[in-house]
């Protein structure tokens, strides 16, 4: 059956630790604030410049003003600050985020991650993808295992424009939890009901199985 999308921002919630400055991308990432435990710390940042990003509003309550860089409306936690681009980028190329989840349409077993840009459609930019995973020290991609035709998205090699090189460490999909290793995609975690021999089957690039895999706790 696999995780839905929320499941997936589930998973990796419990990837963010006390005191963590984290950074959202557009997608399933937006979705992780809602699932951080309340017993600890966590700002999160945004480059379109928030710092101090809350839970989506509820509906009814949104602000129009208030946005993460997707455009979303956000609810903001008290002590949050707002600036310009320039010092967003500046915390980001500074590397005072901690954690950067990102989505992806493609990640490479080598680390590799495509994210911005499908030839011959139409996109508004690159936005801050590229900054992110050239300066963040650790990096998680949120995404479906499969695309639409049910190819992986899970490969040897990138075969769209890449947004960063070597750069991402884990990966959470609907079907797993995988670590980027010198070898290949290492299975960690699998979904509930999902059996490692779909995972196999839905993973292009090498895959490295340990052991016996356990379920994800959610």
């Amino acid at each position: 059956m696999g995780l839905t999308k929320e499941q997936i921002a589930q998973r990796i919630a419990k990837e963010v630790k006390d005191g963590y400055y984290v950074n959202l991308g557009i997608g399933i990432p937006t979705l992780v604030a809602n699932f951080v435990r309340d017993d600890i710390d966590v700002e999160f940042q945004s480059e379109n410049g928030v710092l101090g990003m809350g839970p989506f509003p509820f509906e009814g309550e949104e602000d129009p003003d208030l946005i993460n860089a997707g455009k979303q409306t956000i609810t903001t936690l008290p002590g949050a600050s707002f600036f310009d681009s320039a010092m967003s980028f500046s915390m980001i190329r500074g590397q005072h985020v901690d954690l950067t989840i990102l989505g992806a349409m493609e990640v490479a077993e080598n680390g590799d991650i495509a994210n911005w840009k499908i030839p011959g459609k139409m996109v508004k930019g690159m936005g801050g993808a590229m900054d992110l995973v050239a300066s963040a020290e650790n990096i998680i991609v949120a995404m479906m295992h499969t695309n639409r035709a049910g190819e992986s998205k899970l490969l040897k090699q990138c075969s769209l424009p890449l947004t960063g090189v070597h750069c991402v460490k884990k990966v959470v999909t609907d079907l797993a939890v995988l670590e980027i290793t010198p070898k290949g995609f290492k299975l960690l975690e699998k979904a509930p009901g999902v059996s490692v021999e779909q995972i196999k089957n839905a993973t292009e690039g090498t895959l490295i199985i340990e052991g016996n895999i356990p379920d994800m706790n959610l």
